[in-house]
């Protein structure tokens, strides 16, 4: 499976200057969050396969006009094509605001997963908009990771981490990849693609989750 992620940045090739058949390679999309809704609309039509979506903290125009044909995956577990992928959106708490998360409520969110995470068997990718604290993170508050995403891939021990919100041309010296334990943490900022190997989907939960005709569950 070719995942291609995205976060913060719109990519002026896949938009502006976007050519046909740019997007036929990628069987899933996955967006991390402080991108226009019309974007995301644009990718899902023109790629013919799934976006999945978390919340930047600058999303909140997605209550009035959220993406069309696109499914927020915020607070839940889904699998699609026996790929366990769990969203987790927001950033720590700087000032006021609804995708914005102190560093408990982040931690109460997750506990509330571990259901579905048990159910589902464990878990794939996690999708997030900040990162994780101390992989790729940055030292001012509003860019800081959280503890709790840490605690997270101790405790699930995910393929990837996938995750925005750290601007990569505005921060010097910030990883595209980093590794840590058995989890790969990617930061998605505008674009970035990489595959997953038929082998490693769980076939005891494959096809849990149908895109086409089905609602995310």
């Amino acid at each position: 499976m070719k995942i291609l992620a995205v976060s913060d940045e719109e990519s002026p090739a896949l938009w502006e200057y976007y050519v046909p058949g740019r997007l036929k390679e990628y069987d899933l999309i996955l967006s991390c969050g402080d991108l226009k809704a019309d974007y995301l609309s644009f990718l899902v039509t023109m790629a013919r396969c799934p976006v999945l979506y978390v919340h930047g903290n600058h999303d909140e125009s997605y209550d009035r006009k959220p993406p069309e044909g696109c499914d927020c995956i915020e607070d839940k577990l889904v699998v699609y094509n026996g790929l366990r992928i769990l969203g987790l959106g927001g950033c720590r708490q700087y000032h006021p605001g609804k995708f914005q998360h102190t560093e408990a409520h982040m931690r109460r969110r997750i506990r509330k997963l571990h259901r579905q995470i048990q159910k589902a068997g464990g878990v794939d990718i996690v999708v997030t908009h900040a990162p994780a604290r101390g992989l790729g993170d940055a030292v001012d508050l509003p860019h800081r990771g959280f503890e709790a995403l840490r605690e997270l891939l101790d405790q699930y021990r995910p393929q990837y981490l996938v995750h925005g919100h750290v601007h990569l041309r505005y921060s010097q010296g910030a990883p595209r990849v980093i590794r840590y334990e058995n989890t790969t943490v990617i930061n998605a900022c505008e674009r970035y693609a990489f595959d997953i190997p038929d082998r490693e989907y769980p076939p005891e939960h494959k096809n849990v989750l149908l895109w086409k005709g089905k609602k995310l569950c």
